[in-house]
């Protein structure tokens, strides 16, 4: 027998949100540097090869959904990943492009 274990309208939504956030190539390839540890936005822009206002767009988009912080040291910006689930989305990503 299967029990309904119906998803909150409040949680569906906030999920929805953090998809659409999520839903740019960009961002996804920042968090995959973000993923290894924290990182300045010069560094994220090596990384990505993109231009800094871009990164830092990005990151602002990423920090408005609650995915990324930041704190800041002088003149850098360092950022690191703050939505736990961020890794297992990532890896189901590798997973399927794996599955080809």
């Amino acid at each position: 027998m299967i029990t309904d274990t119906r998803i909150s309208v409040e949680i569906l939504n906030r999920a929805a949100a953090t998809i659409r956030c999520l839903g740019h190539p960009l961002r996804l390839r920042l968090l995959e540097a973000l993923e290894r540890g924290e990182k300045n936005v010069s560094e994220l822009q090596e990384y990505a090869g993109v231009s800094q206002p871009m990164v830092s767009q990005h990151l602002m988009v990423l920090k408005g959904h609650g995915v990324v912080d930041l704190r800041r040291a002088g003149p850098f910006a360092y950022y690191w990943i703050i939505e736990p689930k961020v890794k297992a989305i990532l890896e189901c990503i590798r997973a399927a492009e794996c599955d080809g």
